[in-house]
């Protein structure tokens, strides 16, 4: 068995790094990804970048177009909304087994997440609000302590990413989720499973109402249709 040489910290790097172009705007739907361009930008070989191309691809934020390689998928508004549903049975149970074995964890964890959140929705940066949000989110995850959840929706967060960039690149005053953060959070530490699940289940599915209510107003998601 051959040593493995591609490092996959830089693959996450580079992924990352394509990921926040497009939830920034600065690559559209529709827009062509050149991988030697890429490689250039970020100073790297086109190794890596191949294989983030790939994980992206995977996870429906790129597609292929025939023969002129990969471009940056059209958003579907009922993937989006099919991506909430899912999220919002799995987090509510996330929400529960924190709220029944780590509630001491989340007390003492929980804060300074709730605040970074709220700094980063402050800064108006669209960057810091999506990490901000996502790190929440994966702290409920952890907080399970069930280690299938994470490695679950993996694939579902960084969709996730893509439609909030697109969302919140278009909104001149973005959606204030930190007070329902915050409530998830305190029924956490107070050992509530039920009502951590509940609140969890409405934070949800109000963002799919939300997010998919936005998307069907933007011309490329129509246009996809």
């Amino acid at each position: 068995m051959k040593a493995i040489s591609l490092q996959p910290n830089l693959v996450d790097q580079v992924k990352d790094a394509l990921l926040e172009e497009i939830t920034s705007g600065k690559l559209s739907p529709g827009e062509r990804i050149i991988q030697e361009h890429i490689a250039q930008a970020l100073g790297v070989s086109r190794q890596p970048v191949q294989q983030a191309l790939l994980l992206l691809r995977n996870q429906g934020v790129l597609k292929d177009a025939g023969g002129r390689g990969l471009i940056v998928a059209p958003l579907d508004a009922d993937h989006v909304a099919h991506i909430y549903e899912m999220r919002a049975v799995i987090e509510g149970l996330a929400c529960r087994l924190a709220a029944t074995h780590r509630a001491e964890q989340a007390r003492k964890q929980g804060e300074a997440i709730i605040e970074a959140g709220r700094k980063a929705v402050a800064s108006g940066s669209v960057a810091k609000m999506i990490a901000a949000d996502i790190r929440f989110h994966e702290f409920l995850y952890g907080l399970s302590g069930n280690p299938l959840i994470g490695p679950a929706m993996d694939t579902h967060l960084t969709y996730t990413q893509r439609v909030m960039g697109e969302v919140l690149v278009q909104d001149q005053e973005p959606r204030d989720i930190w007070d329902q953060h915050a409530k998830i959070l305190a029924a956490i530490v107070s050992g509530k499973p039920k009502l951590a699940e509940k609140l969890a289940k409405d934070h949800l599915m109000q963002a799919s109402h939300f997010m998919v209510s936005r998307l069907k107003t933007l011309p490329e998601v129509n246009a996809d249709h």
